[in-house]
């Protein structure tokens, strides 16, 4: 009896569960604003600077933020190394970690914001970065705000920054956005990035420019994509149903936004540009038509008028605005609610996220070169010079933040050295430098380490820099500017030992100097804490472990012409001369020796001992290449790991063999494919053992 009235309860609270109201969807609560929406409404809230529908409840939206290294442009924030000096860390751990770090800032000051009751650009939680494109060609002004040449390391570094900014993804409120940009087939030039038309072949698209997008999409998740400024096969990426539908939404299943880049739509119609569309309306059309949800610029207004036109369907404009609705109660900015509201505003620029960026500093650090004078002794005592030496906006990098402080080499140096000479020497490319009367100065001084390279003033974004080897932002010359290359020339004639300080965003073409200076030690921009990381390697407090994520070529003869997006002769995958140093090349204080390698259980086993007297970190490399591919890159990075060895031990260092180590170009499309390959590993690209390996899929 007591078991028969037990079930009727159950029954009944188990129908009476049934019939309780469930709580809405993030997307059911969309569309159900979706349908009490205007035309005239539904083209504001296509825009990336959305205003609040107040009949509705639909608070103001600004879509527009950055977090390249950093939360950006508003205000002060902790400010990491640049991202090609994160790549060069090779440590996906630490850079999840740093993104993690800005997407704890960037909550503070979205809420701060809202607090204050003001919605401004720069203060959402819709972070336009990462940017995984390929840096191709050392010229391209952009290419310091990506991951480096390699499509596997891209991939790898770029999840980690995805999942850093964006936390669990299952969770019911994300912490933000990630972006996925700029797709697709976009690595330069500046100058012509709104007229050209790329034209590759399929494969290169395939292996070479759309890797990491598929990796953030299928495996990290990413929440948005931009599409890019140039055209690809004829068409702009902001309307290429092939990029957008057939490949990105069919293909790879993406459910995510789509997102222009900036007046991307206007280059449609604008004079002088793509000539794509006859005005500003059909280009709205187009873009919406082919999925671009959110327009950073200003051709959606028309969106109402390419709807009574007939040029726009509006259920192609509701299926693209239901997708930003839903994001946007996804991210909590609907109900202004979320788990982290509680942060504290003390973590921005707070000591932990400044060992953080020290931390991510010091990795980034890649010694080049080295005669034996590094590490320096506490004894020694350097002179400083250069024009880089105490310059902080430097070593911000772009799409910065302003951190509060900053150490330079010259704060740093002078923490160490008592009495330092200092002397800024020369501008970064202007000439003027008298030389007799610096090396006057210099008596008495055996060692000199000079700060020099280039900046972020120089390199980037459209930039209104014309001056010889620099042309809006780009580079037409990779050599470090002549009245640098002089003066070291001069330093190294007059006896002295120079060490190279190099900062840069790029690679520098340094044959000279390699002649000239007793060691080189690339920088990059190292954020706010790359003083301090800087004198720490220069004075053996830390043992550099940095290696390059791109090819350092001699000279300009060695690279093919700039607008030439052919994977062929570009990067170490296709390039076949002999380089100043290879992408994975970097030195450190010890030494490692490989030994042979097995494979056992899925994974290539490879031996490393450091046969050095101090502790060390190396980063294993693992390559591949298909003997019987002659149209294929000469390897490709396939895996790796960051291994801490102590002086004199041995450890065994695994790498996973998986059906992505051997996916490659079949003809058609990219599947993993049996038969003989090679499996090459080591320090870097260029200095590689081998073993045969026949993969069975």
């Amino acid at each position: 009896m007591k078991k028969a009235v037990l079930y009727v309860l159950l029954t009944v609270l188990a129908y009476a569960c049934s019939q309780a109201p469930q709580t809405p969807s993030a997307e059911q609560r969309a569309a159900d604003l979706l349908s009490k929406l205007t035309l005239e409404e539904k083209g504001l809230l296509s825009q990336f600077n959305s205003p609040a529908i107040e009949r509705l409840g639909i608070p103001a939206y600004n879509w527009w933020n950055e977090a390249l290294h950093g939360v950006a442009r508003n205000g002060a924030a902790t400010t990491y190394p640049q991202p090609i000096g994160m790549a060069a860390s090779f440590d996906p751990d630490l850079l999840e970690t740093v993104f993690t770090a800005v997407s704890d800032e960037g909550r503070v000051k979205n809420r701060i914001a809202a607090l204050a009751g003001k919605v401004y650009q720069y203060s959402g939680l819709t972070y336009w970065t990462p940017n995984i494109n390929i840096f191709r060609d050392p010229r391209w002004g952009r290419g310091m705000e990506t991951y480096g040449e390699d499509p596997y390391l891209t991939s790898i570094m770029g999840a980690a920054v995805v999942r850093g900014l964006q936390g669990d993804p299952d969770a019911p409120i994300l912490k933000a956005h990630a972006c996925a940009k700029h797709y697709a087939v976009h690595s330069g030039l500046e100058c012509n990035r709104h007229q050209f038309d790329a034209q590759i072949s399929e494969r290169d698209l395939r292996e070479t420019y759309l890797p990491a997008f598929k990796y953030l999409v299928t495996k990290a998740g990413v929440q948005e994509v931009m599409t890019a400024y140039n055209r690809f096969r004829g068409v702009p990426c902001s309307a290429n149903d092939y990029l957008i539908n057939g490949i990105l939404r069919g293909e790879w299943g993406y459910k995510g936004l789509v997102v222009s880049d900036c007046w991307a739509i206007s280059d449609f119609f604008e004079e002088g540009r793509h000539n794509y569309s006859a005005n500003e309306a059909a280009a709205a059309a187009a873009a919406a038509t082919a999925g671009v949800d959110v327009e950073c610029g200003s051709s959606y207004r028309s969106i109402p008028e390419a709807v009574r036109l007939g040029l726009l369907k509006e259920e192609d404009l509701d299926r693209n605005l239901l997708r930003a609705l839903t994001a946007r109660f996804r991210l909590g900015d609907m109900d202004r609610e979320s788990p982290w509201d509680k942060l504290d505003s003390t973590i921005i620029e707070s000591p932990e996220h400044k060992a953080l960026a020290l931390q991510m500093a010091h990795e980034s650090l890649v010694l080049l070169q080295n005669n034996g004078i590094l590490p320096l002794s506490r004894d020694q005592k350097p002179a400083l010079i250069g024009p880089n030496a105490d310059d902080a906006h430097m070593q911000w990098g772009n799409y910065n933040p302003i951190p509060k402080s900053t150490v330079t080499l010259l704060q740093s140096m002078q923490e160490r050295v008592p009495d330092l000479v200092y002397d800024r020497a020369c501008d970064l490319v202007l000439p003027g430098l008298d030389e007799a009367a610096l090396l006057q100065r210099l008596e008495g001084t055996d060692i000199v380490v000079f700060a020099g390279g280039i900046s972020s003033k120089l390199e980037g974004e459209e930039m209104p820099v014309a001056i010889p080897g620099f042309n809006g932002g780009d580079r037409t010359d990779i050599a470090l500017p002549a009245v640098q290359s002089s003066l070291l020339k001069a330093l190294h004639n007059a006896g002295k030992k120079v060490i190279l300080v190099n900062f840069s965003g790029s690679a520098m073409g340094l044959g000279q100097e390699r002649e000239w200076c007793d060691a080189i030690l690339q920088a990059w921009y190292p954020g706010q804490e790359g003083g301090t990381a800087i004198a720490d390697v220069l004075f053996g407090d830390y043992n550099p472990s940095g290696k390059l994520p791109v090819t350092f070529y001699k000279d300009v003869t060695q690279l093919p012409d700039a607008e030439d997006y052919n994977a062929e002769g570009h990067t170490y995958r296709y390039f076949r001369g002999e380089p100043l140093w290879p992408f994975g090349f970097g030195l450190s204080y010890t030494q490692f020796a490989y030994g042979d390698a097995s494979v056992k259980g899925g994974n290539i086993v490879i031996p490393l001992t450091n046969t050095g007297s101090i502790d060390g970190t190396e980063v294993v490399q693992l390559y591949v290449r298909r003997p019987d591919d002659s149209e294929g890159p000469v390897k490709t990075l396939r895996g790796f790991s960051r291994v801490n060895v102590p002086a004199g031990k041995t450890v065994k260092v695994k790498i996973p063999l998986t059906e992505e180590t051997f996916t490659w170009w079949d003809g058609k499309d990219m599947n993993p494919l049996p038969g003989s390959y090679e499996l090459l590993y080591g320090g870097s690209s260029a200095e590689l053992k081998s073993m045969p390996y026949n993969y069975k899929h």
